[in-house]
C-alpha cells in the first residue's frame, strides 16, 4: 500500500473552543468544520506545556518536555538526542517541508538555527516582524511585493491579507505541493503559521466581520480576581483585570477574526489538493501549540496556568475513504499521540523511548474512541524569562483525569484542584475543601508517580543483568 502524503497544519496559542462544528457558534470556520464532518476531532487533546518551545519540543520529538531537557523558551541550543520526528521520516524516504515558526530554540536576536531536522525545502518566518537580516523568508517576500512590514504593523488597519503572513505560508504550501506532483515518493509538509498569536492584529476585512458586543466574552466571575491574587507570585499574570479592563471582548473579536482569515487561507492549499488531484492522498492533520486565556479568569496570553483553554487544543485528522467520517472522540489525548500517530502513518517503527501512542486504530475505526489515557499531564517548568515577563521562574505540573485536574506549583506551595465533571470552566478550586481532600492526596500521589516514571532519564540502553 502506498503511504500517504501528509499535511500537517499547526496553528500558534489556538484555543480548542474555536471551531464551529465543535461547538462555537460565533467563529466562522467553514474549512476546518469541513474536516470536522469528514473526519476525526479529538475535542480533548492536550499539549505538554502551555508555552511554544517546550511544547513544541514534545511533539517533535514523542517525549514531555522535562525528559526532553527542552523547557524553556529562549534556549540556546537544542538536545541532540532524540531525532526529531520530521528526520525519522524524511529517513524512511519521505520529501520533508517546512513553512513558517519552528522555536525548538531562541529566535531571539538571530535566526533560529537549522537541527538535523529532514527537511529539504525550508521556508522560515518565526514572527511576522521584520527582526532578522537574513534568514527571513516572508520578510523577504513582503519586499519583494513592495511592503515595508514594520511600517504595515503599525498601521491600524493590520497587515492586509494580501501581504499577510498566514497568505505568504499559504503560497510557499502550494509551492511545494506543486513541486511534488512529479516525484514518486510521498511527501510530509509542516505548516506552522503565527496566527492567532498575540497581539491580535487581523487585516481590517477580517476584524469588521466581528462585532465585539455581539459575542460572549471569556468564563470570568468576580471570585476569580481574589483566586488570581493567590496565584500573582507564579508569573507576570499579577496585574489582576476584569474583563471589561483587559477589553476581552474586543480582543475575542479580533482572534475569532484572525481565525477566519486562517480558515480561509487552509481553504486554498486543499483546493490546490483537490486540484492536482492529491486530497485523497493526503492526510490532513489540524492542531496548534497551546492555547490562549482570552480573559478566562481574568487573564490574557498565556503563562504558568493550565485552565482546559490555555492546554486544550484542537486536533483533527482526515483521509478521505480511509478515516472514520464525522467521528467525535472525548477520550483524554496527549500532542505525544500526534506525533506517534504521524510516525505510525508514515511506516516509522515508533522508537522504545516514545511517550505517544499512536491514534490510528480509532482513526479507522476499528477501536472505540471513547477513551484512550487515564490522564494526560502538562508541565510549566521555568518556561518563560522571569526577568523578562515578570514574576518568577516557577516550576508546575498539570495531572488530568477523566473528571479531575490538579495543578501543582512546585516550587511555591500552592496548588489548584478542579471537579471537570461539575466544573467545567474551574471556577471552584477545591484544593482546601475538607470534603476533596482524600481525592485531592490520591491525584498528588498518582501525578508524582507518573513524573518519575515519565520524565527520569534512565541513561543509558541496558545491555547485561550486570
Amino acid at each position: 500500500m502506498k503511504r500517504p502524503n501528509i499535511l500537517w497544519y499547526c496553528t500558534d496559542q489556538q484555543r480548542f473552543d474555536t471551531i464551529r462544528a465543535l461547538g462555537n457558534p460565533d467563529v466562522v470556520t467553514p474549512t476546518i468544520d469541513s474536516l470536522v464532518s469528514s473526519g476525526v476531532a479529538f475535542t480533548h487533546a492536550y499539549c505538554q506545556s502551555p508555552i511554544c518551545t517546550p511544547s513544541r519540543s514534545s511533539f517533535m520529538t514523542g517525549m514531555y518536555p522535562s525528559r526532553v531537557h527542552n523547557t524553556r523558551n529562549g534556549n540556546d541550543t537544542f538536545p541532540d538526542f532524540p531525532p526529531i520526528i520530521s528526520r525519522l521520516i524524511a529517513n524512511s524516504g519521505y520529501h520533508c517541508g517546512m513553512i513558517g515558526k519552528f522555536h525548538l530554540q531562541s529566535s531571539g536576536k538571530r535566526t533560529e538555527p537549522r537541527v538535523d531536522d529532514g527537511f529539504s525545502f525550508w521556508k522560515f518566518s518565526h514572527a511576522p516582524r521584520d527582526d532578522w537580516q537574513e534568514g527571513h523568508d516572508y520578510a523577504d517576500w513582503v519586499q519583494q511585493r513592495g511592503g515595508d512590514l514594520d511600517a504595515l504593523r503599525q498601521h491600524e488597519d493590520g497587515v492586509p491579507t494580501e501581504l499577510h503572513q498566514t497568505t505568504w505560508a499559504t503560497d510557499r504550501a502550494i509551492q511545494f505541493i506543486e513541486s511534488q506532483q512529479s516525484t514518486e515518493e510521498p511527501w510530509m509538509l509542516n505548516v506552522n503559521i503565527y496566527d492567532p498569536h498575540p497581539p491580535f492584529l487581523p487585516p481590517k476585512s477580517y476584524a469588521d466581520r466581528f462585532n465585539p458586543d455581539a459575542l460572549p466574552g471569556p468564563h470570568f466571575r468576580e471570585s476569580d480576581l481574589t483566586h488570581q491574587k493567590k496565584l500573582a507570585a507564579l508569573d507576570f499574570q499579577d496585574e489582576l483585570r476584569t474583563p471589561e479592563q483587559h477589553e476581552a471582548k474586543k480582543a475575542q473579536a479580533r482572534y475569532y477574526a484572525m481565525i477566519a482569515q486562517i480558515d480561509d487561507q487552509f481553504k486554498r492549499i486543499l483546493d490546490y489538493l483537490d486540484k492536482s488531484n492529491q486530497r485523497d492522498d493526503t492526510v490532513i492533520i489540524f492542531t496548534s501549540d497551546h492555547g490562549e486565556s482570552l480573559g478566562d479568569h481574568g487573564l490574557m496570553y498565556k503563562g504558568c496556568r493550565f485552565y482546559e483553554g490555555l492546554v486544550r487544543v484542537p486536533l483533527i485528522f482526515n483521509w478521505p475513504g480511509q478515516f472514520a467520517e464525522d467521528l467525535r472522540s472525548d477520550g483524554l489525548v496527549e500532542l505525544l499521540d500526534m506525533s506517534a500517530t504521524l510516525l505510525d502513518l508514515c511506516g516509522v517503527e515508533i522508537p522504545n523511548y516514545f511517550q505517544g501512542q499512536s491514534l490510528l486504530p480509532i482513526l479507522t475505526g476499528s477501536v472505540s474512541p471513547g477513551h484512550i489515557r487515564e490522564f494526560v499531564r502538562s508541565e510549566y517548568f521555568d518556561a518563560l524569562d522571569p526577568h523578562f515577563t515578570g514574576g518568577s521562574g516557577t516550576f508546575g505540573t498539570m495531572f488530568r483525569t477523566p473528571t479531575h485536574k490538579l495543578c501543582m506549583y512546585h516550587d511555591k506551595n500552592l496548588g489548584e484542584l478542579y471537579d471537570l465533571a461539575n466544573d467545567p470552566w474551574e471556577f471552584d478550586d477545591l484544593w482546601d475543601s475538607p470534603e476533596h481532600q482524600s481525592i485531592k492526596h490520591e491525584l498528588i500521589r498518582r501525578s508524582f508517580d507518573a513524573h518519575v516514571v515519565l520524565t527520569t532519564d534512565m541513561g543509558s540502553e541496558r545491555i547485561a543483568p550486570m
